[in-house]
Formats: structure tokens, C-alpha cells, sequence
């Protein structure tokens, strides 16, 4: 029975959820229970055909998850269930299974082996997020817009360089995910208070060579646990993916707002409904989705920080929180994913109505620009500044053309000529280095994407 909508399949892609799924997760405790198996026979620790019969036999779907939960209402204890079940179908060889390893050398190893699978499927998705925002930004590098700040009218930009601005964070949590990658993906195999006692002389060997084979690296030290500031990093570079989502998708769900609507997200006009009561409405359903989601990875990082301190060299108060904060993170955050590159791979610009909310203010967001040219004609910056703010509310006031105001001012006309005005009003020229800027970050991330 479904009760959380990730276990319905609601949010996530099939894969992601894969890697959380129980089935997968026992997998992942046999692999690491195999891989000690084969080292350990190798070593001449257990017999070599040891080694062979536990690697064949350590597949979820030999045993089956009925018998671990009928076996762990006996034992409590959830992985002596799977390695009891393991046994099981082992033979005589079961009894070598997990020798001289602690419950945590596999659970938290396991981990290590789903953040591994569940970042490179976030990756994945990150680049081609990347990718197609560069496409977008290249595409309009050069469409001026309003730029707002507060909420008002600013300055000139293009949607381009907007894009762009999107485009460089991303290719920053991708360039963070490299970073992050070993010190997350660590594993090991030091047994009970990580002292790595139960496997004698052979201690170094065993866990260098069992994380080798999982493609992990090796804990340097660790207590009977990994310490859990690692897991807090990663759930943490999580949290700040999905809060630039938000940043991503706030911003298109103000575009689309009626009074401005400089952009929509798609809209199947066939068959999608807006709202129940109201025929008309097309509201960014998909965006408000990826805000709202944001909201619940954000709070996942409030317990992860509280699981790192543990009681002397472990204590199970970040067990049964794990539970939900690691596959929630990267089940919501998939979800995330999926939904900002539909909305951004098909998203409706309106370069039109950029140009009649630029106008808007008949050419008073060019104050700057105007004011900057007295100061370079030698007028003082300051009195600059105040007679443009004077004549910016007359503007208001009198809800004239912005150039009849200036050049019914003597301080202005005594400074500029109307051909000079004219052309400082323009806002296409007054968008600095945009196409610079845009070009600058396209280059960075298609380098990136191409290297990587």
C-alpha cells in the first residue's frame, strides 16, 4: 500500500526511485556481502569456492523480501534477517558469509553505492538542463528586456543574459558535484568501532580491496559508523540545487502573470485543464510544483545536520531518518529535474510584450544613462543624481514622454543636444556587456559539457 506520493511513483523518474526501491537496496547490502566474500577467499581467509558460491548466490531474487520480513519480525534487526536469508540459500557455505564485518560496514557502504547510482542520474539531468539553457540564452542574447529589482522596473537587459545568469549556477552544482564526489562516495569495511580488529593483519587489504571492487574509496578512519558530515555536505549541495530550481521557476511564474507575461511555461491546449471552476486559466502548474518541492528537500537538510552528532562511536538516532531524508532528497530533486527541463525545453517566450513592458515607462528607466552624461559634460555626480530624480517624478506626474521632460529642463539642454538624448533614451543601447556576458558564460558550459 502507497501512503507517501514517491511511493506511488507520483514524483521521480522510474530509475531514481530504483535505487531506493527495497529490492535494490538489499542488492546493494549482497554486493558489498559478496565483494567481502571474494577478498576474504582470496586472501585464503574462507575457501576460494566460498568465494564463488556467495558472489552466485548474493542476488535479491534468490531471496525473496517475504522471507527477510518474516525472518527480521523474529530478530529485529533487519540486515541479520538478510544475511540469515542469505544463509539460507547458501548451504554449508553460509556460514562464512560476513565474517569479521559490523552491520554499518555494510549499511553505510551501501549508501556510498546509492549516492553514487543517484548522482550520476541527477548529473545526467543536470547537463541537459545546462544544455538546453545555453541554447536559449545564445538564442536570445540579444532581446532587450526590462530588468527588475524589488519587483520595479530597472534597467535594461536581454532574456539572454537573464538565461545565462541560470546557466552559470548550474554548471556551478555540476563543477560541485565533482568536487563533493570523494568525499561522499566512501565506503568501508573496519568492523565493530571502526577499530578494524576482526580482520587482524588482513584489515587494510580487506577494505581497500572491497571498496576496488564497489568502486569506492576507503574511509581513511571511521568509527563504528562513517561519519555522518559527509551525508550532511551531500544532502546540503541537494537543498542548494533545488533552492536555484526555485529560483528558476519563481521567476517564470512571475513572467507569466498576466500584467507582465514575457514568457509562459508550455500549456496542452487539447486536453490539459487549468482549473475546475474556471474555464480560462492556464495557470504554470509545473512551476509552482518545482517551488513546492523545494520546500520539502530544503527541510531535509535540518535533520541531516542533527544526525551528525552521535553518541561516543555510534548510536542509531540517524538510522530510522535516513530513511526518508536520502531517497526523499534525490527522489524530489529528480522530480525537480524532470519538470524545470520540460518547462525550459519548451518554454514560450513573447519578445513582443518584452518590448512593451521595456517601453512602459516612456524611457524613464534611461535616467542613468542620462544622468552619467552630465556627469561626463562635468555636471557633478550628485547634482546630476537629484535633478534627474526631480524630473523622473515629474515624469510621473505629468505622464509625459521622458525626452519632452528632459528637454524642457535648461540644465539639460545646456549640457546635451536632443540628438544626444535621443540616443541615450534607446535602451537597446544601454545594455552594457550582455551579449559579452552571455557569450562568456555559453562558452564555459559548452566547454564543461564537452570535457565532461
Amino acid at each position: 500500500m502507497a501512503i507517501l506520493p514517491i511511493d506511488s511513483g507520483r514524483y521521480g523518474s522510474e530509475k531514481m526511485r530504483m535505487v531506493f526501491a527495497d529490492n535494490s537496496r538489499y542488492q546493494f547490502y549482497l554486493d558489498i556481502e559478496a565483494a567481502l566474500a571474494r577478498v576474504q577467499s582470496r586472501l585464503g581467509i574462507i575457501p576460494l569456492e566460498a568465494g564463488k558460491v556467495l558472489t552466485e548466490n548474493a542476488n535479491i531474487n534468490l531471496i525473496t523480501l517475504t522471507r527477510i520480513q518474516e525472518l527480521e519480525s523474529e530478530t529485529k534487526h533487519e540486515l541479520v534477517a538478510l544475511l540469515k536469508a542469505f544463509a539460507e540459500v547458501s548451504g554449508t557455505y553460509g556460514q562464512y558469509i560476513h565474517l569479521g564485518a559490523t552491520s554499518s560496514d555494510i549499511l553505510d557502504t551501501s549508501i556510498a553505492l546509492q549516492a553514487k547510482q543517484g548522482i550520476d542520474i541527477l548529473k545526467g539531468k543536470l547537463k541537459q538542463l545546462l544544455h538546453i539553457l545555453i541554447t536559449t540564452a545564445s538564442k536570445y542574447k540579444t532581446t532587450v528586456m526590462i530588468g527588475r529589482t524589488h519587483g520595479q522596473h530597472a534597467l535594461p537587459i536581454t532574456f539572454g543574459f537573464k538565461i545565462a545568469v541560470w546557466a552559470d549556477e548550474i554548471l556551478r552544482h555540476l563543477q560541485r558535484f565533482q568536487q563533493i564526489e570523494e568525499r561522499i562516495l566512501v565506503g568501508k569495511m573496519s568492523g565493530a568501532v571502526g577499530s578494524m580488529a576482526s580482520f587482524k593483519q588482513y584489515a587494510f587489504q580487506i577494505q581497500d580491496s572491497v571498496m576496488e571492487e564497489l568502486g569506492l574509496k576507503s574511509a581513511d578512519i571511521s568509527t563504528q559508523i562513517i561519519p555522518r558530515d559527509r551525508i550532511a555536505e551531500l544532502i546540503s549541495l541537494l537543498a542548494i540545487v533545488a533552492a536555484t530550481l526555485e529560483t528558476i521557476t519563481t521567476e517564470i511564474r512571475n513572467l507569466q502573470r498576466p500584467e507582465i507575461f514575457e514568457v509562459s511555461e508550455p500549456f496542452d491546449q487539447e486536453f490539459q485543464v487549468g482549473s475546475s471552476a474556471m474555464p480560462h486559466k492556464r495557470n504554470p502548474v509545473n512551476s509552482e510544483n518545482v517551488c513546492s518541492l523545494a520546500r520539502i528537500v530544503r527541510s531535509l537538510v535540518a535533520p541531516t545536520l542533527e544526525n551528525i552528532p552521535l553518541w561516543h562511536e555510534r548510536d542509531l538516532t540517524n538510522s530510522a531518518c535516513e530513511r526518508f531524508t536520502l531517497p526523499e532528497a534525490f527522489i524530489l530533486l529528480d522530480e525537480m529535474l524532470v519538470k524545470t527541463i520540460f518547462i525550459l525545453g519548451n518554454l514560450r517566450v513573447y519578445p513582443e510584450r518584452m518590448r512593451e513592458n521595456l517601453l512602459m515607462s516612456k524611457s524613464r528607466i534611461m535616467a542613468e544613462a542620462i544622468m552619467l552624461s552630465l556627469v561626463e559634460a562635468q555636471v557633478g555626480k550628485f547634482d546630476a543624481y537629484s535633478l534627474l530624480r526631480e524630473l523622473s517624478a515629474q515624469n510621473i506626474a505629468n505622464k509625459d514622454d521622458f525626452y519632452h521632460t528632459l528637454m524642457s529642463n535648461e540644465v539639460i539642454k545646456s549640457h546635451l543636444t536632443p540628438e544626444q538624448v535621443e540616443k541615450l533614451l534607446d535602451e537597446s543601447n544601454y545594455i552594457g556587456e550582455c551579449e559579452t556576458l552571455v557569450d562568456k558564460v555559453v562558452t564555459n558550459c559548452s566547454d564543461f559539457l564537452q570535457n565532461k
